[in-house]
């Protein structure tokens, strides 16, 4: 009958075992010496080699030829070891063993010396399940046992086991195992199974097993079910994920706000099977690489992929901003939550993503821009108090919303305004048609005389897309010219782009003139057009308020 490869290729001895040295070593060096303690508590998370190291000692213990404290595997005691029907290794399975009258069979079985070997060895797996009656059974045999028995307990939840128990075994915690420990020892097997596996694929694995050996091996087991060569497809296809292309692809939308391409990816994807709980998994592990690849210069030992992935990894990741990232895995976090027994978790992931789109477009209605709510907030303030007070009697005058003055003169670095135009207006030249449809130019273009109309533009919204997409949605419906062939301005209506360029996060101003760096090989002087900036300040309704307060202040003092 065939073997599972996780019971195929188990450890048979201490070198073996993957990812553990502090365990390993500090056995050997005790059965080397002589000094083996009476009970041992192996404890760690599920498929880390607590069992195995388990069986490895009791067949050390008994063994007739050991070797440097490792057990021979060819004396009779050893084979019988290994073949499960060894007499004085006994093991037993605390979830379905669990009453106190099981153990009352093990206190009167210790009292028996051992049939052939040195040692009679308990096993006792998933300890923590035994009852609080069976604990208390245990203890005063567990604390004074014979000469000739040895007790291994071995659990995944050691809190839940009663602090007597632990104060009477000797503990050892078991990690989770690397992703390199993983991969190396998947690629042993498969060479020994006559499979061929490409290291991605390895490293896939190790990445989906999380620090579990078993997992990883029962994994390998069904890709090799799928032919002799495994790749990273085979293994995406086996353990039902999207892969890492899906990812990459998954994020670019996500940075480009595209929510219906995204919708469809993940439709598509569920079509082909694809489990949805793991693609969220994957799709959280995914930005936690861009996380680390944000933040990490020398990202590469700590993000287990291929090192093509690495350099995409690094140009995913400037598309975002760090707290975009951050928001993205919080969204994600709570959606693994919500996964929980859903009834539909297909429709938790597309909500999900298309929160994540929403927050990378400021202007959205899920991402509103926080200086513009703040603003709102303060204003709100200032007229509840005013009225409050009982200063104003007319009533408030709305104030347009995103409409804050800009004076003309003020200056930011690498960003200046442009002098206010002069009141004759200056003939208008046309301006030449966009080559790409999906920048419209705005309303009005006109261009003074010793000026020239910038043809690029177009093309620098295309780096800025790349870029910094807030910005490329604030300057989508902008132009530009050149003057005097050293300064590029940009016309525009909108005085809120002055404010989002400067005084928001002067990033965006760095992001804009190395667009424009790039696209045209020369570094020109970015001014904004704010032809309309000396008569909105004028027009300002908070000034209008402001001086109709002071003025009816003045009155009601000269009355008094």
């Amino acid at each position: 009958m065939y073997q599972a490869l996780y019971r195929k290729w188990r450890p048979s001895s201490f070198s073996e075992v993957s990812g553990q040295p502090q365990v390993t070593l500090t056995l050997l060096n005790e059965l080397k010496s002589g000094r083996i303690s009476h009970a041992y508590l192996f404890t760690g998370s599920r498929g880390t080699g607590k069992t195995s190291c388990a069986k490895i000692l009791a067949k050390a213990v008994n063994c007739e030829n050991p070797v440097d404290g490792e057990p021979c595997c060819a004396c009779e005691m050893c084979r019988s070891a290994e073949n499960g029907d060894a007499p004085d290794i006994i093991e037993i399975d605390a979830a379905s063993n669990n009453g106190v009258d099981n153990i009352r069979d093990i206190r009167e079985e210790v009292n028996m010396s051992p049939f052939r070997g040195k040692y009679r060895v308990y096993i006792i797996d998933e300890v923590h399940m035994l009852s609080q009656g069976a604990f208390n059974a245990l203890l005063k045999t567990l604390e004074e046992p014979p000469a000739h028995v040895i007790f291994i307990l071995a659990t995944t939840e050691v809190h839940k086991l009663p602090a007597t128990v632990l104060s009477r075994c000797q503990r050892f915690d078991f990690k989770r195992i690397s992703p390199e420990n993983i991969s190396d020892r998947l690629k042993v097997i498969a060479k020994g199974e006559g499979f061929n596996i490409t290291d991605d694929a390895a490293s896939l694995i190790a990445r989906l097993a999380d620090g579990g050996m078993r997992d990883a091996v029962s994994l390998l087991d069904r890709c090799c079910a799928r032919g002799t060569d495994i790749d990273t497809e085979t293994v995406s296809s086996a353990a039902g994920i999207a892969g890492t292309m899906h990812l990459f692809t998954m994020s670019q939308y996500i940075a480009a706000c595209d929510t219906s391409v995204c919708l469809t990816l993940i439709n598509t994807l569920h079509r082909e099977a694809c489990d949805i709980e793991s693609l969220c998994s994957e799709l959280t592990y995914h930005f936690r690489n861009l996380m680390v690849a944000k933040t990490v210069n020398d990202c590469a030992s700590l993000i287990t992929a291929a090192p093509g992935e690495i350099n995409e990894l690094k140009e995913r990741a400037s598309q975002f901003r760090l707290s975009k990232i951050l928001s993205c895995l919080d969204i994600l976090e709570e959606t693994q939550r919500s996964m929980k027994g859903a009834s539909n978790k297909k429709i938790l992931l597309e909500s999900a993503v298309i929160r994540m789109c929403a927050g990378a477009n400021s202007h959205s209605e899920a991402g509103e821009d926080v200086f513009s709510l703040k603003q709102r907030v303060t204003e709100l303030e200032q007229a509840i108090s005013s009225l409050q007070n009982g200063t104003v009697t007319a009533p408030p005058v709305k104030t347009p919303e995103k409409q804050v003055s800009v004076p003309a003169e003020q200056k930011v670095p690498e960003l200046e305004t442009k002098e206010e135009q002069t009141k004759q207006k200056e003939p208008e030249t046309p301006v030449p048609e966009y080559k790409q449809s999906e920048y419209p130019p705005p309303a009005e273009t006109s261009v003074k005389p010793g000026t020239v109309e910038f043809t690029q533009w177009a093309e620098v919204l295309e780096t800025v897309r790349k870029r910094d997409v807030p910005l490329y949605f604030m300057l989508k419906t902008t132009s530009a010219y050149i003057k005097d062939d050293t300064s590029l301005v940009i016309r525009t209506d909108n005085q809120q782009l002055f404010l989002f360029i400067t005084e928001k996060d002067t990033s965006h101003a760095k992001e804009l003139s190395a667009a424009v760096t790039a696209v045209t090989g020369k570094k020109y002087k970015l001014r904004i057009d704010d032809k309309n900036g000396a008569e909105k300040k004028k027009k300002n309704p908070l000034e209008d308020l402001k001086n109709k307060i002071d003025s009816f202040n003045n009155t009601q003092e000269k009355n008094q």
